[in-house]
Formats: structure tokens, C-alpha cells, sequence
């Protein structure tokens, strides 16, 4: 079934690793008509900006997703970086168990949708951990 997207101007998406930016004025919509890796630009995690535990785990599913010739080199980093995060916050365990059936089942996409979850965690781990240092 094919998938319409819809590009406005300035955004970027990922088509099989392919850095696809719309450079004119105005909006754009593209027509994907087989199966193809696509990430928009709000889905799209740079390694610069992959700086905390839970961002480094989604990188690498990321890499995992639009590379797939490489999946073995970031199926390893995924797993040294899931089972680093699931030691240092066992609160975890239930997202990081869905996480990594997906992955089991090479479902990456879905994987990228749960590890957004997983940034939230971390997130509101660490802001617990930052109130309970204020206290």
C-alpha cells in the first residue's frame, strides 16, 4: 500500500538512509509506492544530539532501521546500551523487555516508537533523582 508524505518546506526526512530535505517555498508530497525505512524529521535523532543513555540506545535502533547492511555493528551497540540502561534504572525492565522483541522480531520501527518511550523515562528518572537532591 503506498505512503503519502507530506514534506513542508525547510523539513527532512530518511528514505532507506537517504537524507531527503525540501528545499523549495513551498510544501511538498512524496508518493513511497513499496517498503522503505522512513523517518521524519521529528523522529530523526543526530549522534551529536545522543548524549544521554536512553538517546544513545535510540541511535543506534535508528541505525539498526535505515541501515540495514550495518544492523549487526548496531544490534551489538543496541545490546551493550539496553543492558547498561536496564542495570542503571531496573524501573525500566517492562518498556526495555517490549524494546527488545521488537527488535527480536525486527520490527524496528515500532522499537524506535517504544524507545520514545524509554527517553521519557530517563527522563522523568532523572528529574526525580534532581528533586530528591534539591530536597
Amino acid at each position: 500500500m503506498p505512503l503519502k508524505i507530506h514534506i513542508k518546506s525547510g523539513q527532512q526526512i530518511i528514505i532507506n538512509g537517504a537524507v531527503i530535505e525540501n528545499a523549495g517555498p513551498r510544501n511538498v508530497s512524496l508518493v513511497v509506492k513499496n517498503e522503505a525505512s522512513i523517518l521524519r524529521s521529528n523522529d530523526i535523532l543526530t549522534p551529536e544530539n545522543a548524549s544521554t543513555p536512553a538517546n544513545r540506545v535510540y541511535y543506534a535502533l535508528q541505525c539498526m532501521y535505515l541501515f540495514p547492511g550495518q544492523k549487526d555493528k548496531y544490534l551489538l551497540q543496541f545490546n551493550e546500551l539496553i543492558d547498561s540502561y536496564v542495570e542503571a534504572a531496573p524501573s525500566s525492565q517492562d518498556t526495555v523487555g517490549e524494546i527488545r522483541e521488537f527488535v527480536e522480531n525486527e520490527q524496528f520501527y515500532y522499537a524506535l516508537k517504544k524507545a520514545q518511550v524509554l527517553i521519557q523515562h530517563e527522563y522523568e528518572v532523572l528529574a526525580n533523582v534532581q528533586q530528591e537532591f534539591v530536597e
